[in-house]
């Protein structure tokens, strides 16, 4: 697996698993827009050449806003998103990112676990966050990075 910068050749490929993956996905130009943001920072896993996840965040005064994660159904349980991750959190030092936070369906376990597994912390809940359908959101925050075990 290779674990790089995404680049908006990549977006096809994003996007098919954005689609499959959420039921409110971003369109291609979303992603585009938020490439050309300096705060920000997005990487995907690559394997045998073909996009096997992605994740993202948002860079806002110190602080990373992660945004998008996702994993194509063939790939998950196979510790992509981890590795994606850690790579995210761990090269944004180089941008001032001290801190991250995120938000996650309730009922998506697995993810919970993940980000858990990371090191963020549950800190509280967002009423009706999500829409199609309408569920709360566990907000989740990762403090202080350079703490994070590689």
């Amino acid at each position: 697996m290779l674990i790089r910068t995404m680049t908006e050749a990549d977006l096809t490929e994003v996007c098919a698993i954005e689609q499959e993956t959420f039921s409110d996905p971003w369109s291609e130009e979303d992603f585009r827009s938020s490439l050309r943001e300096a705060n920000n920072g997005y990487l995907i896993a690559e394997i045998d050449g073909k996009v096997a996840g992605y994740c993202g965040y948002w860079g806002i005064a110190g602080e990373g806003y992660i945004y998008n994660v996702a994993v194509k159904k063939e790939y998950r349980r196979q510790q992509i998103g981890q590795g994606m991750l850690k790579n995210l959190i761990a090269s944004s030092l180089d941008k001032g990112i001290a801190t991250f936070t995120l938000e996650v369906r309730s009922s998506n376990e697995a993810a919970i676990q993940l980000y858990q597994r990371l090191g963020f912390e549950r800190a509280g809940l967002r009423k009706d966050f999500y829409s199609k359908p309408k569920e709360d959101a566990v907000i989740m925050w990762l403090k202080p990075i350079q703490q994070f075990p590689l």
